[in-house]
C-alpha cells in the first residue's frame, strides 16, 4: 500500500475481517464482493468473500457457476476479461448450514459414538440448520474457523439484512443460553431419570399423546447428546465474541439515503457502538451527484426556469429541421430547471443524512447511481473504483 492509499484502502489493508451489514435492497452483497475485488487487486491480498445471506448475486457477479461451502477461486482470466491484473487472489464461498453443521459435528463431538449417534439422529436430519438461531450461529463458527486457519489475509462477510444482522452478532450467545434453558432441562428431566414429579407429569401426558413416544425420545436423544458438547459451544461464542472485539475486525455499513434504509443503518450503528465493536466505514449507495450542489448550477437552473420563453428563442432555431416551435422549447428548458432544483432539495436531505451517518467513523464512501447494475466482475471493478475515491 501507498503512502496516498484511499482511506477504504487503507481500512482494507489494516484489518482481517471485515462485516459487511446493511438493509436489504441496498447493495449490501455487490458492496462486500467489489471490497473483496479491490484487496485482491490492489493491495495483493489473499481475499475470501463469504455470504451468509442466502442470495446468490454473489457467484454470479463474481463469475462463478455456483457457490457452496468450499471455497472457490475467481481465476484470473475472469480479472483480465475486466481489464485488470490482480496483484492478489480472490475467493468466494457461501454457507451451507446443513453442511457446516454436519462437519461442526465432526470436529468437536467428545467421541466417534457420540458424533456418530448426532448425525444419525431422525431430528438432526430432519431440523439441523433449521432450529433456534441455527443459520445465525454456524456463520459465527465457519468465520471463526476460517479466520483461525490463517489461510486469507482478509474475510469480507456479507451478512443478512440487518435486523437479522444483529441475530447474527447474538447467535453464539443465543446458543449457549438455548442448551443451558431451564425449559431444555424440563424436557430431557424424564429421559435423564426414570424419576417425574408429580408437577411436570402432566405435561409429559400431554407431550406424549400429541407428539408420541418415539418422537419426544428423538428431541430427548438429539439434546443430551448436544449438552455433551455444551462447553464447547460456550467457549467457541466467548472465541467468536473476541474475534469480533478484536482490533483486525471492522464494520462496513452499507446504505442508500432513502429514509428506512438511512433509519435502519443509523440503528445497526448505535448498536455497533454499544457493543463497542469497530465502525470502519459508512459507504453510501446510489447518491446524487455533487454537481447538485453546486451554487453555479443552481443559478443556471434557475435561470432556465424563469428565462426560459428567452432563450427558448435563441435556440429554436438551432434545435430542429425544421425548427421546433419556441413555446415548447420554452416548456422543456422550464421543465429542466424545475427538475433539478427539485434533485436539489433531495441532494441538499442526503447532504443532512450523511453527516449524520458520518458520525463515530472517519470513512464515508459514496457511490453514484450507476447507469446499469452491476452483474459481473467489471462491474464490481468498477464500483471498487468508486469506493477508492
Amino acid at each position: 500500500m501507498t503512502a496516498h492509499a484511499a482511506p477504504v484502502e487503507a481500512l482494507l489493508a489494516a484489518k482481517e475481517i471485515v462485516v459487511v451489514c446493511g438493509a436489504g435492497g441496498v447493495g449490501k452483497t455487490t458492496t462486500a464482493a467489489a471490497l473483496g475485488a479491490l484487496a485482491a487487486a490492489d493491495l495483493g491480498a489473499k481475499v475470501l468473500v463469504l455470504t451468509v445471506d442466502p442470495a446468490r448475486r454473489l457467484a454470479d457477479a463474481m463469475g462463478l457457476g455456483s457457490l457452496g461451502n468450499t471455497e472457490t477461486q475467481v481465476e484470473s482470466a475472469a480479472f483480465a476479461a475486466a481489464g485488470v491484473e490482480p496483484r492478489g487472489q480472490l475467493w468466494a464461498a457461501m454457507l451451507d448450514t446443513k453442511q457446516s453443521w454436519d462437519e461442526l459435528i465432526r470436529r468437536h463431538a467428545p467421541d466417534a459414538r457420540t458424533r456418530d449417534a448426532i448425525l444419525d439422529n431422525p431430528l438432526y436430519r430432519n431440523v439441523a440448520g433449521k432450529f433456534v438461531n441455527s443459520h445465525d450461529y454456524i456463520a459465527m463458527e465457519r468465520l471463526y474457523e476460517l479466520h483461525a486457519s490463517g489461510v486469507y489475509d482478509l474475510i469480507v462477510v456479507d451478512t443478512p439484512p440487518t435486523r437479522h444482522a444483529i441475530d447474527f452478532l447474538d447467535a453464539p450467545e443465543r446458543m449457549a443460553e438455548f442448551f443451558s434453558s431451564r425449559l431444555l432441562r424440563w424436557l430431557l428431566v424424564p429421559y435423564r431419570s426414570r424419576l417425574v414429579n408429580v408437577a411436570s407429569r402432566p405435561f409429559y401426558q400431554i407431550a406424549d399423546r400429541a407428539l408420541g413416544s418415539a418422537f419426544l425420545a428423538d428431541i430427548a436423544e438429539f439434546f443430551i447428546l448436544f449438552q455433551s458438547m455444551y462447553d464447547g459451544f460456550v467457549e467457541r461464542a466467548r472465541a467468536v465474541e473476541r474475534v469480533l472485539e478484536d482490533r483486525r475486525t471492522t464494520f462496513v455499513v452499507v446504505t442508500t439515503l432513502e429514509a428506512a434504509p438511512a433509519q435502519e443503518a443509523r440503528r445497526f450503528v448505535d448498536v455497533l457502538r454499544a457493543r463497542q465493536l469497530h465502525l470502519g466505514a459508512v459507504v453510501l449507495n446510489r447518491v446524487l451527484p455533487a454537481d447538485l450542489l453546486d451554487d453555479d448550477a443552481s443559478a443556471a437552473a434557475r435561470a432556465l426556469s424563469s428565462r426560459s420563453e428567452e432563450l427558448a428563442a435563441t435556440l429554436a432555431e438551432a434545435v430542429g429541421d425544421p425548427p421546433v416551435a419556441p413555446d415548447l422549447v420554452a416548456r422543456v428548458l422550464a421543465e429542466l430547471g424545475e427538475s433539478f432544483l427539485n434533485f436539489q432539495v433531495v441532494a441538499k436531505r442526503e447532504a443532512e443524512l450523511r453527516a449524520e451517518l458520518a458520525l463515530g467513523t472517519d470513512v464515508v464512501a459514496t457511490v453514484p447511481a450507476l447507469d446499469t447494475d452491476v452483474y459481473d466482475l467489471a462491474g464490481l471493478v468498477r464500483l471498487g473504483a468508486e469506493l477508492r475515491r
